[in-house]
């Protein structure tokens, strides 16, 4: 398991947590993408992002590493559409997540627990990467 985060103070957290981690930036794709080699599911863990133009993480970023996951060993995405950011925004980026499933027959799961509740929301996360694999 890989998890990544822009801010390299945090490495040792998902070290800590027994996680592969690395640094990378979703505004920056090219941070990101090499980080997928050897992995089957990714998990856009974006509902509760902070920073400048959260927004393009739900739709520009997001539709952006969809198409580029096509031809990448990655088989399905988990989408976070819960959290603290406004509702529509994590619907528009659960729809686009829907219609890359549909378009290039990608398993996708649409999480919609609070990451507040946390014991809920990792059980949710758990079964969707499970369900993406299992397609």
């Amino acid at each position: 398991m890989r998890g990544t985060t822009r801010d390299p103070r945090r490495v040792p957290e998902i070290e800590a947590a027994g996680i592969e981690a690395a640094v990378g930036d979703p505004y920056r794709l090219a941070t990101l993408m090499p980080h997928v080699a050897n992995t089957s599911a990714m998990v856009w863990l974006m509902g509760s992002a902070t920073g400048n133009d959260v927004e393009a993480l739900h739709r520009t970023r997001l539709q952006t590493v969809l198409e580029r996951l096509v031809d990448t060993p990655v088989r399905g995405m988990v989408y976070e559409a819960a959290g603290t950011l406004p509702a529509a925004l994590l619907r528009e980026g659960a729809a686009a997540v829907r219609r890359a499933g549909l378009t290039w027959q990608m398993p996708n799961a649409i999480i919609e627990v609070d990451p507040r509740e946390r014991e809920a929301w990792l059980a949710a996360m758990l079964a969707g990467v499970e369900d993406v694999l299992a397609l």
